[in-house]
């Protein structure tokens, strides 16, 4: 019985493994650009969830952002408030390295973080020690940014322990004016 559980559960795994994500070389679908100093320079409210790999909904959250861009770095207060009520900040330091090219740093982060932009999309890849409600945890990030208007912005991160996929974080930006 064990035996099947186990080839059962490696069948599971190889098909989560092979679900289809983003690509640096996909067509782009729209014209517009995705300028991430300007885009978060200013206020930005986002509404996001995690969802593990079976599909269930384990934390959802609110993050107030407050960016500023002074030519060189942009930098990202991130206020978040959990379902839950509890709360968590984040402060990025990103600096453009290149005309679509991005480096950037926060507590927490393993490294550095790296972007690249192209058109309406931007692609962001890091690892983290994550906060979670029993203490840390140690993931890889590849996050993809979609411009959808000029005030909204749509995010979709998988997440990574291990090379094994656990879950993914969907967020929804939208520009305060």
């Amino acid at each position: 019985m064990m035996r099947i559980f186990g080839m059962m559960l490696g069948v599971m795994l190889g098909l989560v493994a092979c679900t289809g994500k983003p690509n640096a070389d996909d067509p782009l679908l729209s014209d517009r650009l995705l300028n991430i100093e300007e885009y978060f320079d200013g206020h930005v409210v986002a509404t996001g969830q995690f969802q593990d790999t079976l599909g269930t909904v384990r934390r959802r959250f609110v993050v107030d952002i407050h960016g500023t861009w002074d030519g060189r770095t942009l930098t990202l207060v991130e206020e978040f408030v959990y379902e839950d009520k509890s709360t968590e900040q984040r402060i990025w330091k990103m600096a453009k390295t290149g005309p679509d090219t991005w480096t950037g740093q926060a507590d927490g982060v393993i490294g550095a973080a790296k972007g690249v932009a192209r058109g309406d999309t931007f692609n962001w890849a890091y690892k983290i020690d994550l906060p979670v409600p029993d203490g840390t945890l140690r993931v890889n990030f590849d996050d993809w940014f979609w411009k959808l208007s000029d005030t909204r912005v749509y995010n979709r991160a998988y997440m990574k322990k291990y090379g094994v996929d656990i879950g993914e974080v969907q967020i929804t930006f939208d520009k305060k004016r």
